[in-house]
């Protein structure tokens, strides 16, 4: 298992290999093909994300989008990272466990995206198999968490597909394309069968 930093005072994450695929903490030097890769999926994404700030795709963004990882791994509260094609380095989309909490909690919260372009391919259900290692290893979480919109038929698949359990509905649970809505609330736990 490789080890990965942002910056130079970054901690340091592992990259996840599967599949022909491989995760990594996001770097600078993926400016430019986050940017582009997020423009072209603009419309796309956007019925399942909250609104993007206005400078959401420029540099200076980017940057303090890479000190916050970098202060959020220090801090044990959230793992980002992006996905990529191992042949040829292309970046497909991103994922990040946030919301960390230990104690007699020990959970976190999985959030997920996938460029345009890329969707629809079983990259992202291999992506979410290739980080239960290091949930449930590395990081030594007892559950997994995740939510989603109950018009989002590609997600309710690939959640489930991967192994997680349907929990309830939480009623307008997150702020969604600049509205309160509701969310299908998915779980795994460390000693559930995976898909």
């Amino acid at each position: 298992m490789a080890l990965f930093r942002t910056f130079p005072s970054s901690p340091m994450l592992p990259v996840l290999y599967r599949g022909g695929l491989y995760l990594r903490m996001p770097q600078l030097g993926d400016f430019d093909q986050w940017a582009e890769l997020r423009a072209a999926s603009r419309s796309f994404l956007q019925p399942w994300e909250p609104l993007w700030p206005a400078d959401d795709l420029t540099r200076p963004s980017f940057r303090r989008r890479l000190r916050r990882y970098g202060d959020e791994i220090r801090e044990d509260s959230a793992y980002p990272f992006f996905l990529f094609r191992q042949s040829d380095d292309v970046l497909l989309g991103g994922l990040t466990f946030s919301n960390v909490r230990r104690g007699v909690v020990q959970a976190t919260t999985l959030g997920y995206w996938m460029g345009s372009p890329h969707a629809g391919k079983g990259l992202m259900t291999e992506g979410v198999r290739a980080c239960l290692p290091f949930v449930f290893g590395h990081l030594g979480l007892h559950r997994l968490e995740a939510a989603c919109l109950p018009s989002n038929a590609s997600s309710i698949r690939l959640l489930e597909k991967v192994g997680f359990k349907r929990e309830g509905i939480a009623r307008r649970y997150l702020c969604i394309n600049g509205r309160w809505q509701d969310h299908i609330l998915y779980g795994l736990l460390a000693d559930d069968p995976q898909g």
